[in-house]
């Protein structure tokens, strides 16, 4: 006799869900209708394309569509995997990845960490805005200015050239490319980030410095068991989404400093898949290839969050 009863109830719970969704969206109804725009966003430009990758598995012709051209499997991924540049692609893509994550993942954390010891609220306010500032400047414009930088009659050329040095121009040296894109991308990014955990620091309770003082312990001791404990929730959530974007390089950057002669050490799978696909007229061949790219990715973001929820119980789900 139980059994009915809790079908019953069970019933009338999921009859009730439709009457409070509907209840709550006559309550906020100008909330929903804020948020409207950014679904319709997501579905319309992010979403509904995801049928266009298809053309992967496919010999796509433009004249008869996505639907009418005619299947041919992976064909295209075993081209790409068995293709002269997928080593090179590849390889390239996880080292400028990983010098990235190495030296420019850090770099917001330290500069947050320097500024909270800074007592002169106006020298802290100026460093921020000094430092923040390139993030605000077009990709274009900053790679201009990179390339001025780095001309042989650049500024970076003048100081080799004080110290004795021979003058290069450094974006027509393989060997230079990763050095610059990686070090430019710290000058630009390295104060937006820093904003993060500036505000994840204020959030720490001052009660809890205190009581480390309390037991004698100094600034570092402070900043050791306090501040970083409390940043380890941000900086986990940070790491994973980063892991997750490791195969996807900017191909803007890339495309606008590379040049047919540092391709060995500046082509990545994003630069390839433009060039391949909208300069050649590859579309398949590029779906497939940045199809590739995509689950990569995915398996990237599940795997660190996995390891994260293992580890020290923080993950973004």
């Amino acid at each position: 006799m139980a059994q009915p009863r809790l079908q019953s109830g069970t019933d009338t719970r999921t009859e009730r869900l439709p009457m409070s969704i509907v209840r709550d969206i006559v309550k906020n109804k100008y909330l929903y209708i804020m948020l409207f725009p950014v679904i319709a966003f997501f579905v319309i430009f992010q979403y509904l394309p995801m049928y266009g990758a298809t053309i992967a598995f496919k010999d796509f012709n433009p004249r008869i569509g996505i639907s009418g051209s005619p299947w041919v499997g992976l064909e295209h991924f075993k081209d790409f995997f068995g293709g002269i540049y997928f080593w090179r692609v590849l390889k390239n893509t996880l080292l400028i990845s990983l010098y990235d994550l190495v030296f420019g993942f850090p770099a917001p954390l330290i500069l947050a960490l320097l500024l909270n010891e800074v007592k002169n609220a106006f020298f802290k306010r100026s460093v921020q805005t000094i430092t923040y500032l390139p993030h605000f400047i077009s990709i274009v414009i900053i790679c201009g200015m990179i390339k001025d930088f780095t001309n042989s009659d650049g500024v970076i050329n003048d100081i080799i050239a004080f110290f004795g040095g021979e003058r290069i121009s450094l974006l027509l040296e393989p060997e230079w490319f990763r050095t610059i894109y990686v070090s430019s991308n710290i000058w630009q990014h390295v104060g937006w980030g820093t904003i993060i955990y500036l505000a994840a620091l204020s959030a720490i309770d001052p009660e809890q410095y205190e009581a480390c003082k309390i037991d004698g312990g100094g600034r570092w001791k402070q900043m050791l068991h306090v501040t970083l404990p409390g940043l380890l929730p941000v900086f986990v959530i940070l790491l994973i989404m980063d892991i997750g974007r490791i195969m996807s390089v900017g191909f803007e950057k890339i495309i606008l400093l590379y040049n047919p002669t540092t391709y060995v050490t500046a082509d990545v799978i994003s630069s390839y898949v433009y060039r391949i696909g909208l300069q050649d007229f590859q579309f398949s061949f590029s779906s497939a290839v940045g199809l590739f790219n995509s689950v990569i990715n995915f398996t990237l973001v599940i795997a660190s969050n996995w390891l994260s929820r293992k580890l020290n119980d923080t993950s973004l789900w």
